[in-house]
């Protein structure tokens, strides 16, 4: 890539951090074009260029998805408050928009979501992204390091990856009944299938949340487990940390085969460290860790 190329792309990435960062302000083409330091009369084709999205069109998806997340896994806030955050002035007109875009209402989603419509609507969201997203890592921003073992509590997912999400929200509502807020309870997903198996049915992944304390289950299927601690390959991921995919792929394809190390019987599994919307999309953090001998 050329340094021309770099710096081209480097501006538009931080017109996404500043989108992010400022969801609640007035995103116009003025502003968004000053913050890339194009001209305000080629920059909105610029960025659908870029993106495959008009610059309306990507604020008003990145505020319906906060919104979403909001209403899925937070705490129990209200629509109105939520719309307001969104960029409405009205609920009945937040409302009418959430419902267009994902077959729900805010209401009825926040109660039970229905993922698919969901998913299908964020795909154009997540595919802009991934178009800047960091896939140039390093064997410079690989780090071995010896891991404690840690102690954790295990909600299993097996099944449809789209389920996901209801699995997500179970297992918040769990660790919140038994106070085990991520701030001090470190929270890891391991992958036991591929990110896209075959067979969706065969998608496995668990959900872990670190604990020194006996596990009291409240209705849920939870069990006790450890991730177990030694030498690990550590590739920290800053940012749009939905996925992972293209950093597993850097480390198994990548690193791994030029590292002369030898992996432990043990999956890949990751450490997120701060989570959207808590935090904006751009700063959210993980890290990934691949178990070696």
């Amino acid at each position: 890539m050329t340094a021309v190329l770099q710096n081209y792309q480097a501006r538009m990435r931080r017109v996404l951090d500043h989108i992010d960062r400022h969801l609640d302000a007035d995103l116009d083409l003025d502003s968004l074009s000053g913050v890339a330091a194009f001209s305000k009369f080629h920059f909105h084709r610029q960025f659908t260029a870029t993106f495959g999205l008009s610059v309306y069109r990507y604020v008003q998806l990145a505020r319906m998805k906060r919104a979403s997340y909001r209403l899925a896994y937070g705490d129990a806030v209200g629509v109105t408050d939520i719309a307001m955050d969104a960029g409405y002035d009205a609920p009945d007109a937040f409302a009418r928009a959430f419902r267009q875009r994902f077959g729900q209402s805010p209401s009825s989603f926040q109660k039970s979501p229905d993922w698919e419509p969901w998913l299908a609507a964020l795909g154009p969201l997540d595919n802009a992204r991934s178009k800047l997203m960091q896939t140039n890592f390093t064997a410079d921003d690989v780090t071995i390091r010896d891991v404690p073992t840690t102690k954790v509590a295990i909600m299993e997912h097996r099944g449809a990856p789209a389920r996901l999400g209801d699995t997500i929200r179970r297992f918040i509502a769990w660790r919140k009944a038994a106070g085990l807020h991520p701030s001090s309870s470190p929270t890891f997903t391991v992958w036991r299938s591929e990110r896209r198996p075959s067979m969706p049915a065969d998608y496995s992944v668990d959900l872990c949340a670190g604990t020194e304390h006996p596990i009291a289950a409240n209705g849920e299927a939870m069990r006790a487990g450890e991730i177990p601690g030694g030498r690990c390959a550590v590739l920290r991921v800053v940012g749009y940390t939905d996925n992972l995919e293209p950093a597993a792929l850097f480390l198994y394809r990548d690193w791994f085969p030029a590292s002369g190390e030898e992996a432990r019987d043990f999956p890949l599994y990751c450490q997120r460290l701060s989570f959207f919307p808590e935090v904006p999309e751009h700063e959210t953090v993980a890290e990934l860790f691949l178990p070696l001998k």
